[in-house]
Protein backbone atom coordinates (compact mmCIF):
# COMPACT_ATOMS: atom_id res chain seq x y z
CA UNK A 1 0.00 0.00 0.00
CA UNK A 2 1.58 3.04 -1.12
CA UNK A 3 1.78 6.41 1.05
CA UNK A 4 -0.39 8.63 -0.48
CA UNK A 5 -3.17 5.83 0.27
CA UNK A 6 -2.53 5.99 4.05
CA UNK A 7 -5.20 8.62 6.11
CA UNK A 8 -2.16 9.86 8.10
CA UNK A 9 0.21 10.66 5.45
CA UNK A 10 -2.25 12.75 3.65
CA UNK A 11 -3.28 14.36 6.90
CA UNK A 12 0.24 15.53 7.28
CA UNK A 13 0.57 16.52 3.56
CA UNK A 14 -2.77 18.51 4.41
CA UNK A 15 -1.47 20.54 7.38
CA UNK A 16 1.86 20.91 5.64
CA UNK A 17 -0.19 22.84 2.80
CA UNK A 18 -1.93 24.46 4.98
CA UNK A 19 0.94 26.03 6.93
CA UNK A 20 2.39 27.59 3.75
CA UNK A 21 -0.89 29.18 2.90
CA UNK A 22 -0.54 30.90 6.26
CA UNK A 23 2.94 31.91 5.50
CA UNK A 24 2.19 32.80 2.20
CA UNK A 25 -0.85 34.94 3.51
CA UNK A 26 1.32 36.56 6.45
CA UNK A 27 4.18 37.76 4.32
CA UNK A 28 1.54 39.47 2.02
CA UNK A 29 -0.73 40.99 4.52
CA UNK A 30 -0.93 44.46 2.73
CA UNK A 31 -2.56 42.95 0.37
CA UNK A 32 -6.02 42.06 2.83
CA UNK A 33 -5.54 45.77 4.14
CA UNK A 34 -8.66 47.01 2.46
CA UNK A 35 -10.70 43.64 3.83
CA UNK A 36 -9.38 43.70 7.08
CA UNK A 37 -10.76 47.48 6.81
CA UNK A 38 -14.11 46.76 5.67
CA UNK A 39 -14.37 44.03 8.53
CA UNK A 40 -13.27 46.16 11.47
CA UNK A 41 -15.39 48.97 10.24
CA UNK A 42 -18.49 46.60 10.11
CA UNK A 43 -18.09 44.07 12.92
CA UNK A 44 -19.42 45.68 15.46
CA UNK A 45 -22.40 46.77 13.56
CA UNK A 46 -23.26 43.46 12.80
CA UNK A 47 -22.29 41.74 16.33
CA UNK A 48 -25.07 44.47 18.06
CA UNK A 49 -27.59 43.79 15.27
CA UNK A 50 -27.15 40.08 15.47
CA UNK A 51 -27.63 40.06 19.22
CA UNK A 52 -30.77 42.09 18.84
CA UNK A 53 -31.72 40.06 16.53
CA UNK A 54 -31.83 36.99 18.85
CA UNK A 55 -33.49 39.01 21.28
CA UNK A 56 -36.42 39.93 18.97
CA UNK A 57 -36.63 37.26 16.76
CA UNK A 58 -38.86 35.19 19.57
CA UNK A 59 -41.62 38.33 19.90
CA UNK A 60 -41.73 38.14 15.75
CA UNK A 61 -42.52 34.73 15.30
CA UNK A 62 -45.16 34.86 18.39
CA UNK A 63 -46.83 37.39 16.34
CA UNK A 64 -46.09 35.65 13.13
CA UNK A 65 -47.96 33.07 14.68
CA UNK A 66 -51.08 35.19 15.76
CA UNK A 67 -51.23 35.56 11.78
CA UNK A 68 -49.79 38.97 12.07
CA UNK A 69 -48.05 40.16 8.85
CA UNK A 70 -44.58 39.98 8.73
CA UNK A 71 -43.37 43.32 8.16
CA UNK A 72 -45.73 44.46 11.30
CA UNK A 73 -44.07 41.79 13.26
CA UNK A 74 -40.84 43.54 13.00
CA UNK A 75 -42.09 46.93 13.29
CA UNK A 76 -43.34 46.01 16.46
CA UNK A 77 -40.45 44.88 17.73
CA UNK A 78 -38.26 48.14 16.97
CA UNK A 79 -41.49 50.08 18.74
CA UNK A 80 -40.74 47.43 21.94
CA UNK A 81 -36.68 48.00 21.45
CA UNK A 82 -37.72 52.49 21.39
CA UNK A 83 -40.51 51.95 24.48
CA UNK A 84 -37.22 49.95 26.69
CA UNK A 85 -34.80 52.87 26.23
CA UNK A 86 -37.10 55.15 26.71
CA UNK A 87 -38.58 54.19 29.81
CA UNK A 88 -34.93 53.47 30.91
CA UNK A 89 -33.28 57.09 29.89
CA UNK A 90 -36.64 58.61 31.92
CA UNK A 91 -36.64 56.55 34.60
CA UNK A 92 -32.95 55.36 35.27
CA UNK A 93 -31.01 58.35 33.54
CA UNK A 94 -31.64 61.10 36.10
CA UNK A 95 -30.82 58.88 38.81
CA UNK A 96 -27.15 58.25 37.06
CA UNK A 97 -26.88 61.44 35.93
CA UNK A 98 -26.73 62.34 40.15
CA UNK A 99 -25.15 59.34 41.06
CA UNK A 100 -22.21 60.45 38.38
CA UNK A 101 -22.25 64.20 39.61
CA UNK A 102 -22.01 63.21 43.10
CA UNK A 103 -19.09 60.60 42.42
CA UNK A 104 -17.11 63.16 40.32
CA UNK A 105 -17.70 65.84 43.24
CA UNK A 106 -16.22 63.46 45.83
CA UNK A 107 -13.27 62.24 43.61
CA UNK A 108 -11.06 64.86 44.70
CA UNK A 109 -11.59 64.14 48.49
CA UNK A 110 -11.37 60.20 47.49
CA UNK A 111 -7.60 60.99 46.09
CA UNK A 112 -7.10 63.07 48.86
CA UNK A 113 -8.16 60.57 51.45
CA UNK A 114 -5.47 57.73 49.34
CA UNK A 115 -2.88 60.45 48.97
CA UNK A 116 -3.17 61.15 53.34
CA UNK A 117 -3.10 57.32 53.23
CA UNK A 118 0.40 56.91 51.29
CA UNK A 119 1.79 59.38 53.71
CA UNK A 120 0.93 58.28 56.56
CA UNK A 121 2.59 54.90 55.60
CA UNK A 122 5.97 56.16 54.28
CA UNK A 123 5.85 58.18 57.73
CA UNK A 124 5.53 55.47 59.76
CA UNK A 125 6.90 52.37 57.27
CA UNK A 126 10.23 52.00 59.64
CA UNK A 127 7.08 49.90 61.55
CA UNK A 128 6.56 47.22 59.14
CA UNK A 129 8.94 44.24 57.70
CA UNK A 130 10.61 44.95 54.83
CA UNK A 131 8.59 43.01 51.89
CA UNK A 132 5.76 45.41 53.40
CA UNK A 133 7.83 48.25 53.19
CA UNK A 134 9.08 47.42 49.69
CA UNK A 135 5.83 47.16 48.35
CA UNK A 136 3.66 50.73 50.15
CA UNK A 137 6.83 52.65 48.52
CA UNK A 138 6.80 51.05 45.10
CA UNK A 139 2.64 51.36 45.16
CA UNK A 140 2.98 55.00 46.54
CA UNK A 141 5.40 56.11 43.67
CA UNK A 142 3.54 54.24 40.95
CA UNK A 143 0.62 56.44 42.64
CA UNK A 144 2.00 59.56 42.45
CA UNK A 145 3.73 58.94 38.98
CA UNK A 146 -0.11 58.24 37.27
CA UNK A 147 -1.27 61.36 38.82
CA UNK A 148 1.84 63.84 37.60
CA UNK A 149 1.69 62.20 34.19
CA UNK A 150 -2.58 62.54 33.65
CA UNK A 151 -3.16 66.05 35.94
CA UNK A 152 -2.90 69.02 33.60
CA UNK A 153 -1.81 66.86 30.15
CA UNK A 154 -2.85 69.57 27.62
CA UNK A 155 -1.77 66.91 24.74
CA UNK A 156 -4.13 64.40 26.05
CA UNK A 157 -7.06 66.77 26.36
CA UNK A 158 -6.81 67.84 22.70
CA UNK A 159 -6.72 64.41 21.32
CA UNK A 160 -9.92 63.65 23.31
CA UNK A 161 -11.53 66.21 21.73
CA UNK A 162 -10.53 64.56 18.36
CA UNK A 163 -11.79 61.47 19.99
CA UNK A 164 -14.82 62.57 21.45
CA UNK A 165 -15.44 64.24 18.09
CA UNK A 166 -14.60 60.37 16.27
CA UNK A 167 -16.66 58.82 18.87
CA UNK A 168 -19.61 60.71 18.03
CA UNK A 169 -19.56 60.10 14.46
CA UNK A 170 -19.44 56.67 15.07
CA UNK A 171 -22.48 56.24 17.01
CA UNK A 172 -24.29 57.97 14.33
CA UNK A 173 -23.15 55.67 11.90
CA UNK A 174 -23.94 52.97 14.22
CA UNK A 175 -27.71 54.57 14.86
CA UNK A 176 -28.00 54.14 11.03
CA UNK A 177 -26.82 51.05 9.87
CA UNK A 178 -27.54 48.82 13.05
CA UNK A 179 -31.45 49.08 12.28
CA UNK A 180 -30.85 48.37 8.65
CA UNK A 181 -29.10 45.25 9.21
CA UNK A 182 -31.56 44.27 11.97
CA UNK A 183 -34.38 44.92 9.68
CA UNK A 184 -32.96 42.32 7.16
CA UNK A 185 -31.46 40.04 9.52
CA UNK A 186 -35.58 39.51 10.83
CA UNK A 187 -36.92 39.97 7.07
CA UNK A 188 -34.84 36.99 5.41
CA UNK A 189 -33.57 34.62 8.72
CA UNK A 190 -36.10 31.90 7.28
CA UNK A 191 -34.26 31.88 3.97
CA UNK A 192 -30.25 31.93 5.22
CA UNK A 193 -30.46 28.09 5.97
CA UNK A 194 -32.19 27.08 2.97
CA UNK A 195 -29.63 28.78 0.89
CA UNK A 196 -26.20 28.09 2.63
CA UNK A 197 -28.30 24.12 2.50
CA UNK A 198 -28.72 24.46 -1.16
CA UNK A 199 -25.26 24.66 -2.02
CA UNK A 200 -24.37 21.24 -0.92
CA UNK A 201 -25.06 17.91 -2.52
CA UNK A 202 -28.44 16.03 -1.54
CA UNK A 203 -27.00 13.48 0.08
CA UNK A 204 -25.11 16.22 2.68
CA UNK A 205 -28.38 18.92 3.06
CA UNK A 206 -29.68 17.16 5.91
CA UNK A 207 -26.53 16.79 8.08
CA UNK A 208 -26.10 20.91 7.09
CA UNK A 209 -29.13 21.60 7.87
CA UNK A 210 -28.82 19.95 11.34
CA UNK A 211 -25.64 21.64 11.82
CA UNK A 212 -27.05 25.29 11.26
CA UNK A 213 -30.26 24.85 13.48
CA UNK A 214 -28.04 23.68 16.55
CA UNK A 215 -25.59 26.71 15.80
CA UNK A 216 -28.54 28.80 15.88
CA UNK A 217 -29.74 26.88 18.68
CA UNK A 218 -26.43 27.33 20.73
CA UNK A 219 -25.67 31.16 20.04
CA UNK A 220 -29.75 32.08 20.49
CA UNK A 221 -29.30 30.30 23.64
CA UNK A 222 -26.08 31.91 24.71
CA UNK A 223 -26.82 34.96 23.74
CA UNK A 224 -30.95 35.32 25.07
CA UNK A 225 -29.72 33.71 28.55
CA UNK A 226 -27.04 35.63 29.06
CA UNK A 227 -28.70 38.78 28.87
CA UNK A 228 -31.63 37.65 31.00
CA UNK A 229 -28.81 36.14 33.89
CA UNK A 230 -27.09 39.34 33.87
CA UNK A 231 -29.84 41.27 34.26
CA UNK A 232 -30.59 39.35 37.44
CA UNK A 233 -27.49 39.34 38.91
CA UNK A 234 -27.45 43.32 38.62
CA UNK A 235 -31.31 43.87 39.93
CA UNK A 236 -29.96 41.16 43.00
CA UNK A 237 -26.87 43.33 43.47
CA UNK A 238 -29.04 46.47 43.20
CA UNK A 239 -31.56 45.36 45.62
CA UNK A 240 -28.83 44.48 48.24
CA UNK A 241 -26.68 48.02 47.58
CA UNK A 242 -29.93 49.71 48.47
CA UNK A 243 -30.58 47.70 51.82
CA UNK A 244 -27.41 48.43 52.82
CA UNK A 245 -27.19 52.18 51.41
CA UNK A 246 -24.38 52.04 49.58
CA UNK A 247 -23.47 55.13 47.50
CA UNK A 248 -23.82 55.35 43.80
CA UNK A 249 -26.22 51.49 44.06
CA UNK A 250 -27.11 52.02 40.42
CA UNK A 251 -24.40 52.66 38.64
CA UNK A 252 -22.45 50.10 40.56
CA UNK A 253 -25.44 47.36 39.69
CA UNK A 254 -25.22 48.82 35.85
CA UNK A 255 -21.46 47.94 35.73
CA UNK A 256 -21.88 44.78 37.35
CA UNK A 257 -24.39 43.99 34.94
CA UNK A 258 -22.70 44.60 32.08
CA UNK A 259 -19.51 43.02 33.35
CA UNK A 260 -21.14 39.89 34.23
CA UNK A 261 -21.65 39.38 30.20
CA UNK A 262 -17.72 38.80 30.38
CA UNK A 263 -17.69 34.90 31.21
CA UNK A 264 -15.87 33.70 34.58
CA UNK A 265 -14.10 36.94 35.24
CA UNK A 266 -16.67 39.22 34.42
CA UNK A 267 -18.36 39.22 38.69
CA UNK A 268 -14.70 39.27 39.88
CA UNK A 269 -14.36 42.52 38.02
CA UNK A 270 -17.84 43.92 38.82
CA UNK A 271 -17.37 43.65 42.50
CA UNK A 272 -13.92 46.09 42.45
CA UNK A 273 -15.42 49.13 42.23
CA UNK A 274 -18.24 48.45 44.57
CA UNK A 275 -15.55 47.49 47.45
CA UNK A 276 -13.47 50.76 46.62
CA UNK A 277 -16.78 52.49 47.56
CA UNK A 278 -17.78 50.87 50.37
CA UNK A 279 -14.41 50.82 52.14
CA UNK A 280 -14.41 54.98 51.05
CA UNK A 281 -17.87 55.48 52.85
CA UNK A 282 -17.30 53.12 55.57
CA UNK A 283 -14.57 50.12 56.23
CA UNK A 284 -17.41 47.89 57.43
CA UNK A 285 -19.63 47.91 54.52
CA UNK A 286 -16.73 46.49 52.42
CA UNK A 287 -17.80 43.33 54.17
CA UNK A 288 -21.64 44.03 53.95
CA UNK A 289 -20.99 44.11 50.02
CA UNK A 290 -18.80 40.58 49.66
CA UNK A 291 -21.86 38.98 51.33
CA UNK A 292 -24.05 40.37 48.82
CA UNK A 293 -22.12 39.57 46.24
CA UNK A 294 -21.90 35.82 47.56
CA UNK A 295 -25.44 35.62 47.78
CA UNK A 296 -26.37 37.03 44.41
CA UNK A 297 -23.51 34.38 43.10
CA UNK A 298 -24.58 31.67 44.75
CA UNK A 299 -28.03 32.68 43.56
CA UNK A 300 -27.41 32.76 39.63
CA UNK A 301 -24.81 30.08 40.08
CA UNK A 302 -27.18 27.54 41.53
CA UNK A 303 -30.90 28.85 40.42
CA UNK A 304 -30.70 31.26 37.92
CA UNK A 305 -28.29 29.85 35.20
CA UNK A 306 -29.46 25.86 35.61
CA UNK A 307 -33.05 27.18 34.79
CA UNK A 308 -32.35 29.97 31.92
CA UNK A 309 -28.89 28.46 30.52
CA UNK A 310 -29.38 25.24 30.84
CA UNK A 311 -27.19 21.90 29.50
CA UNK A 312 -27.07 24.15 25.97
CA UNK A 313 -23.44 24.81 26.28
CA UNK A 314 -22.08 21.70 28.13
CA UNK A 315 -18.62 23.22 28.58
CA UNK A 316 -16.74 22.37 31.61
CA UNK A 317 -15.31 24.99 33.97
CA UNK A 318 -11.75 24.32 33.47
CA UNK A 319 -12.33 24.42 29.88
CA UNK A 320 -14.13 28.28 30.24
CA UNK A 321 -10.69 29.20 32.18
CA UNK A 322 -7.83 27.75 29.75
CA UNK A 323 -10.37 29.28 26.67
CA UNK A 324 -10.81 33.27 28.51
CA UNK A 325 -6.69 33.25 29.35
CA UNK A 326 -5.85 32.14 26.09
CA UNK A 327 -8.51 34.61 24.47
CA UNK A 328 -7.56 37.41 27.00
CA UNK A 329 -4.04 36.91 25.86
CA UNK A 330 -4.51 36.72 22.06
CA UNK A 331 -7.04 39.20 21.55
CA UNK A 332 -8.01 40.81 25.03
CA UNK A 333 -10.91 41.82 25.96
CA UNK A 334 -12.53 41.37 22.73
CA UNK A 335 -11.38 37.36 22.44
CA UNK A 336 -12.94 37.06 26.34
CA UNK A 337 -16.34 38.14 25.26
CA UNK A 338 -16.47 36.20 21.98
CA UNK A 339 -14.39 33.28 22.94
CA UNK A 340 -17.33 31.02 24.62
CA UNK A 341 -19.74 31.56 22.12
CA UNK A 342 -17.10 30.97 19.43
CA UNK A 343 -15.80 27.48 21.61
CA UNK A 344 -19.59 26.60 21.56
CA UNK A 345 -19.96 27.07 17.52
CA UNK A 346 -16.94 24.94 16.86
CA UNK A 347 -17.74 22.47 19.21
CA UNK A 348 -21.02 21.99 17.27
CA UNK A 349 -19.20 21.76 13.90
CA UNK A 350 -16.75 18.92 15.02
CA UNK A 351 -19.59 17.14 16.65
CA UNK A 352 -21.34 16.52 13.72
CA UNK A 353 -18.37 16.15 11.99
CA UNK A 354 -17.31 13.22 13.74
CA UNK A 355 -20.88 11.64 13.97
CA UNK A 356 -21.23 12.07 9.77
CA UNK A 357 -17.57 10.40 9.75
CA UNK A 358 -18.58 7.46 12.55
CA UNK A 359 -21.63 7.31 10.15
CA UNK A 360 -19.78 6.55 6.94
CA UNK A 361 -17.47 4.59 7.99
CA UNK A 362 -20.30 2.14 9.45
Amino acid sequence: MSLINKKWFTAMIGIILFLIIVYLLRLNLIIFTPLYVLIHTIFLPFVIAGILFYLCRPLVKWLEGKKVPKWIAILSAYLAITLIIYVLVKMVGPVISDQLQRFVDNLPAMVSTVTDWIKYFQMNRATFPDFIQEALLTASQDFETRIQDNVGNIANGILGVFGFIGGVVNTIFYLVLVPIILFYMLKDSDHFAPRVVSFFKKSKQDNVRGILKDMDKTISSYIQGQMLVSFIVGALLYIGYLIIDLNYSLVLALFAMLMNVIPFVGPFLAVVPAILVALFQDPIMVLYVAIITLIAQQIEGNLVSPQVMGKTLNIHPLTIIVLILTAGNLMGLVGIIFIIPAYSIAKVLVTHTVKIYKINQE
